[in-house]
């Protein structure tokens, strides 16, 4: 998957790194008042009767309509419940929404007595989502005086995804070109970030080319469970600075869901202005290639492409974007060609050395047969999700070898860092 994190050498920031990112119980309660005639009705029209609770919600939702939004509520749920879903609709305000809405999956008979359906909410950032995309939610309902309610947000049974929305109140900036949502203390992060990202995007499209959204959405979160919340569990999350992540990507129809850059604030804070620079950067490129690229793709040219389209323009010397690289070099030890994919999944030297080297192999392809063309190679190679097809793709399109492309690199490299 793109976006594996890695220290930053000492040319960005010493403390940083890249990256590409426990439940509240609920508390006891009552049983709610049996469900008459619940057995004779169908699943359709139980089905029908929660999507129509779910419609004035969403309605609600977009229309900032408070007194409605709450009706949906059950009463009799619990005091938590009920205040964690008023500081929901409070948290949106700022939120610029383009769709919002909710889906009651196709159940079964089980689902209608439990009154716990599969429930998924679709919705799409305004200015940014080209499409929509899908998250569970996982809310149960009762009915009380013949209607149904939302009772339950099923966070104590882990079925419950959650947005920024539901870690407080989100402060907005909006640029020509991205969304920025934070929370209260990140302000001075979300100022400096909508001073570069309409930069960046013309940055990452000057290589790659207009054929991507040209459109970010930018979180961040102000605490370390909320951005393993946006990242997923795949990724250690202490110590990086950034990761690019997508809901759902079909590399066949190009179709990608829920495209965002998610920074570490913790880590980002203490970034200089050109390491900023060249994270969002880099990330950016992830988003903008992430419908060409398939899982199992080679990490090397991955993650040296968007380092190189990170550091581009950064006026960094090779030396300080590669220290690690360049000791190797001076001590005689070339390396042998591009690092493999498990050396993107180790930590500290290993991982930066994994870094550098994919960085100065996509800058010395670029070099030797050009940006159009390594973007070209890019696509070809990426969207095909094997590393067998690199070879291949450099002769069709460049007219070199795996081979002949590594021992050129390494020639380089020697005069290079002598």
């Amino acid at each position: 998957m793109p976006g594996a994190s890695r220290g930053w050498p000492a040319a960005v920031a010493a403390a940083a790194a890249l990256a590409v990112g426990a439940f509240v119980p609920f508390p006891a309660q009552a049983p709610p008042t049996p469900v008459s005639g619940l057995q004779n009705a169908s699943v359709a029209t139980v089905e029908q009767e929660w999507e129509a609770v779910l419609r004035d919600r969403a309605r609600a939702v977009l229309t900032r309509n408070e007194t409605a939004f709450t009706a949906s509520l059950d009463p009799a749920a619990p005091a938590d419940f009920q205040r964690r879903q008023r500081e929901l609709f409070h948290n949106l305000a700022e939120v610029p929404l383009a769709e919002w809405d909710y889906e009651v999956r196709a159940g079964s008979d089980a689902s209608v007595r439990s009154a716990n359906p599969d429930v998924v909410l679709r919705y799409a950032l305004a200015g940014v989502d080209a499409v929509p995309t899908e998250r569970p939610m996982g809310f149960a309902f009762t009915r009380r005086d013949g209607r149904w309610f939302v009772s339950d947000d099923a966070r104590a049974r882990g079925q419950e995804w959650r947005g920024p929305w539901d870690f407080g109140p989100c402060r907005v900036r909006i640029t020509p070109h991205g969304v920025i949502i934070g929370h209260d203390g990140t302000e001075e992060l979300a100022d400096r970030l909508a001073g570069e990202l309409d930069s960046a995007v013309a940055a990452v499209t000057d290589v790659w080319g207009p054929d991507w959204r040209r459109q970010v959405g930018v979180l961040l979160p102000r605490s370390q469970e909320e951005l393993r919340e946006l990242v997923g569990a795949e990724f250690a999350v202490d110590g990086i600075a950034a990761v690019a992540v997508a809901d759902e990507v079909n590399i066949a129809s190009r179709h990608v869901e829920g495209p965002r850059v998610v920074f570490n604030t913790a880590t980002a804070d203490r970034l200089s202005d050109t390491s900023l620079r060249v994270v969002l950067r880099h990330e950016m490129t992830h988003v903008a290639a992430r419908a060409d690229t398939a899982d199992g793709a080679p990490m090397w040219l991955l993650e040296g492409f968007a380092d190189y389209v990170g550091y581009r323009g950064s006026g960094l010397s090779p030396e300080r974007i590669a220290p690690d690289l360049a000791r190797q070099v001076r001590t005689g030890e070339l390396p042998e060609g591009p690092p493999d994919d498990q050396d993107f999944h180790t930590s500290g030297h290993g991982l930066d050395a994994a870094y550098q080297r994919s960085w100065s192999l996509v800058e010395h392809l670029v070099r030797r047969v050009g940006e159009p063309k390594t973007v070209e190679l890019y696509r070809r190679i990426a969207s095909a999700g094997t590393p067998s097809e690199v070879d291949s793709a450099l002769r069709e399109l460049a007219g070199l070898s795996t081979a002949e492309l590594v021992e050129s690199w390494r020639t380089e490299l020697h005069d290079r860092f002598r």
